[in-house]
């Protein structure tokens, strides 16, 4: 009876098998294709109010010419506004734009906006980087952009891709910013004495930070999951990223962007100085030295919670008009990740001045002797 009842079990199982991949085949949605258009006419554009909304929008019924994609060359009309949109964007003749192409279970062709494209821009705007730097810093300018294409190399083929494969995103990005460091240093300032003890105090003032930023991360109960970024990451990844060790991560490589400037800031400001006067000691070399450091530590300050309240900026409106009082509205993780990101990382600045500076100060004394 008891083979029966399997038997009869195996074979409902079958045909449920076969009639759901039938069912699957015959609702199965094709895939979606991104493809490149540009405006060549602008066919009707008035305000409407489209249906369910509740107040006049741009109506706007383009051609297009598909410059990219299994389309290419073809024109297609596309209607925009005809839905109510929070963010309806006004499109002008020669606009170039990324379309969604599909179609429904009738077959019936699709298309959708769904962006600018803006590699023109930003490729007319990096010229413009490249440029001023060679013509302003020259060889030196030309030396510090190889050492900016070896760091993104060392980030995209090294630091990115082990992080993303399950490896402990804090050892990754300390292995890397130890390989990112002195290439970049040495390429952006040349081989000198000046540049070796900005390296060795930026390297010193990196694992103070990285220490620190572990302590209060852990000391403030941060998971790393507070921006929707990591919520897609931790579906994308199933749980094998360390979200809170990436947490970590970044605030390494952001720090390390700022130390460059000061580190070799404060041994090139105690080198001058000793060239200048090479009878002063070690003493008065590392106190005027910090004399100048403390005017760079208040700018730098300054420039780097500038710096974050700029990038958080849309999420700090949210909270200007909360009703909740600011001992609440501080403790969301949100707002408690960019306050440890900017508090740890201003420390980890003002500990590489006297940091860099004492080192320098001894080198360049015992230089004299």
């Amino acid at each position: 009876m008891k083979i029966k009842k399997f038997l009869i079990l195996i074979i409902f199982l079958f045909l449920s098998s076969i009639f759901l991949n039938k069912v699957n085949a015959q609702t199965n949605v094709p895939k979606q294709e991104s493809l490149e258009a540009t405006v060549t006419m602008i066919l009707v554009e008035k305000q409407i109010t489209p249906k369910g909304g509740v107040s006049p929008q741009l109506y706007q019924k383009l051609e297009l010419m598909i410059t990219k994609g299994s389309l290419e060359n073809k024109k297609i009309i596309i209607e925009s506004g005809n839905y109510p949109l929070a963010n309806l964007q006004k499109y002008n003749l020669g606009d170039k734009v990324v379309v969604l192409y599909s179609k429904d279970f009738k077959g019936n062709d699709n298309f959708f906006i769904t962006d600018f494209i803006r590699r023109d821009a930003l490729l007319w705007l990096f010229i413009i980087f490249i440029l001023l730097t060679i013509i302003i810093a020259k060889w030196r300018g030309l030396l510090s952009l190889v050492g900016m294409v070896i760091s993104f190399l060392i980030i995209f083929l090294y630091i990115l891709p082990n992080i993303s494969s399950g490896l402990d995103p804090i050892q990754i990005a300390i292995t890397g910013s130890l390989f990112i460091i002195p290439v970049t240093f040495y390429f952006s300032h040349g081989f000198n004495k000046k540049t070796t003890v900005a390296i060795m105090g930026t390297i010193i003032t990196l694992i103070i930070t990285g220490l620190l930023a572990n302590f209060f991360v852990n000391f403030s109960k941060l998971t790393g999951f507070a921006s929707e970024e990591a919520g897609f990451l931790e579906v994308a990844k199933q749980g094998t990223i360390n979200m809170k060790g990436l947490l970590l991560a970044g605030i390494i490589i952001g720090v390390l962007g700022v130390l460059d400037d000061i580190t070799v800031s404060q041994s090139a400001i105690v080198f001058q100085l000793k060239e200048i006067n090479s009878k002063l000691k070690f003493d008065e070399l590392y106190s005027r030295a910090m004399n100048i450091g403390q005017d760079h530590i208040s700018s730098m300050v300054n420039t780097l919670i500038l710096v974050y309240t700029g990038a958080a900026l849309p999420l700090l409106i949210l909270f200007i008009n909360n009703p909740h009082p600011l001992s609440e509205v501080i403790n969301y993780e949100m707002i408690a990740d960019e306050i440890v990101r900017t508090l740890v990382g201003s420390i980890g600045l003002i500990l590489s001045v006297p940091i860099t500076t004492f080192i320098a100060s001894m080198v360049a004394s015992k230089k004299q002797r």
